[in-house]
């Protein structure tokens, strides 16, 4: 990923920064991403199954300090939700910033969700909760004209804005060329796009890049994206709330690989 590469200084953390994530998929995901940014992981003391050996080798290769607990601690630590018998505390203020970070850690196809310039705080968390719930490796937005990672995004996305890197870029349409360039095919949703969901077929790297709460996408975006795509509408209404849009189109991309 040499276009997208660059350096970073480290930080120390502040207890104000640490926070909890769980389950296998969120911390297997931290440590591989931002192994710097995990300070110790919690892993329930009786479990022994494969899964868990694989998490213990990937802790153990990044030099991240492994805790065995009882359940019952394990419980509190994480509010009864289920953690799967793994948690760990995190560098939330430590997130990851370059798209290189996440690209040279995968062992499949990237994922990634585009947004381009969605600035309402429930629509982003909705958002993020959708990228956590289908595997997205990365949700990639403009620096400008959008919310970015508020305390009411937080809320809303319940542990998806620690769990799902959120990297924010100062040129989209460049980003997006660079993207191309790694042979990322990035799909825009138009709403009068001439192809639509059903016919759209893809297995490789994707991006899918959606629009703000009414503008849609802006005409560069637009031009910059491979293909547009629209999600068929039979009812009445014209158009479909981002969000929602963002779950369609990624629970689509994953029937595809799956």
């Amino acid at each position: 990923m040499k276009g997208l590469q660059k350096n970073r200084p480290k930080r120390k953390s502040t207890m104000a920064d640490l926070r909890l994530i769980y389950g296998f998929h969120a911390v297997t995901a931290r440590i591989r991403q931002n192994p710097d940014g995990v300070q110790e992981v919690y892993l329930q003391a009786q479990r022994q199954d494969p899964r868990m050996r694989d998490l213990i080798k990937l802790a153990e290769a990044n030099g991240v300090r492994i805790i065995p607990i009882e359940v019952a601690r394990l419980d509190g630590m994480a509010g009864n939700k289920r953690h799967q018998g793994v948690a760990a505390r995190v560098d939330a203020a430590q997130r990851v910033q370059h798209l290189s970070d996440v690209l040279e850690t995968l062992t499949e196809p990237p994922l990634l969700l585009v947004l381009d310039g969605v600035q309402d705080p429930h629509n982003l968390g909705a958002c993020l909760r959708s990228a956590d719930a289908f595997g997205v490796h990365a949700v990639i937005a403009p620096k400008d004209r959008a919310v970015g990672i508020t305390a009411a995004v937080e809320k809303v996305a319940c542990g998806a804005a620690e769990t799902v890197p959120y990297i924010t870029v100062t040129n989209l349409a460049r980003t997006l060329r660079e993207l191309q360039e790694h042979d990322i095919w990035v799909v825009g949703a138009a709403g009068e796009a001439e192809k639509d969901l059903n016919s759209f077929k893809h297995m490789g790297g994707l991006a899918w890049v959606l629009g703000a709460e009414g503008e849609g996408l802006r005409r560069l975006t637009r031009d910059t994206c491979d293909e547009l795509v629209r999600i068929p509408m039979l009812g009445s209404v014209e158009s479909l709330n981002v969000s929602v849009s963002a779950g369609i189109c990624l629970f689509e991309a994953r029937r595809q690989r799956a």
